[in-house]
């Protein structure tokens, strides 16, 4: 066998094991995750909660999973709610340097804006700020990403989750705690 062949082979496999197993996916991208963060990335579970506090490194790992099913689930839908345009634009710049980490190793965006990216297999990710106004309309969502969730309204928290209803999709809510009120201190 020569070199290329192997060295073709080689990148093949490395590519296979990142389908497989979104730790290794986030290796790819240099990022190196902690136990839990391993945990959330291999977790199958709908529903998911991240309570940590600041600088734990919850947004980088929830924009890890938003390339992961970007890019291994073909037209799905990411959509990711903030509080604030500033805070969702934050993580949708997170999201893009994961996306250069990864290189052409996986697709890159085919358009992109400050508040989307679409890629050629049809998926996308949108950044969405909290504003009820704004996130009427979509449907079919893959993943649902609530970022500083317990900063967002309980009447927001409420418009979103139809969402998943019906394409029974993920939601993960990620926030640092905001005292024993509203909707991410009851679930």
């Amino acid at each position: 066998m020569s070199l290329k062949t192997m060295s073709v082979l080689s990148a093949l496999g490395a590519d296979l094991a990142a389908a497989l197993d979104p730790v290794r996916f986030s290796e790819r991208a240099g990022i190196v995750p902690d136990p839990w963060q391993a945990q959330l990335l291999r977790s199958t579970r709908r529903n998911a909660i991240v309570n940590c506090s600041r600088q734990s490194g919850k947004s980088t790992i929830t924009a890890v999973l938003a390339v992961y099913t970007a890019t291994y689930i073909p037209n799905s839908l990411t959509l990711i709610l903030d509080p604030s345009e500033r805070q969702a634009r934050e993580l949708l710049r997170k999201v893009k340097v994961i996306l250069a980490a990864l290189g052409q190793a996986v697709e890159q965006p085919t358009d992109e804006s400050v508040l989307k990216l679409e890629f050629a297999n049809g998926s996308r990710i949108e950044a969405l700020p909290g504003k009820e106004a704004t996130i009427r309309g979509f449907s079919g969502v893959t993943l649902l990403i609530v970022d500083e969730a317990s900063r967002v309204s309980d009447e927001l928290y409420q418009a979103v989750r139809p969402m998943l209803a019906v394409s029974g999709g993920r939601i993960v809510l990620l926030s640092t705690p905001f005292g024993r009120r509203g909707f991410f201190f009851q679930e």
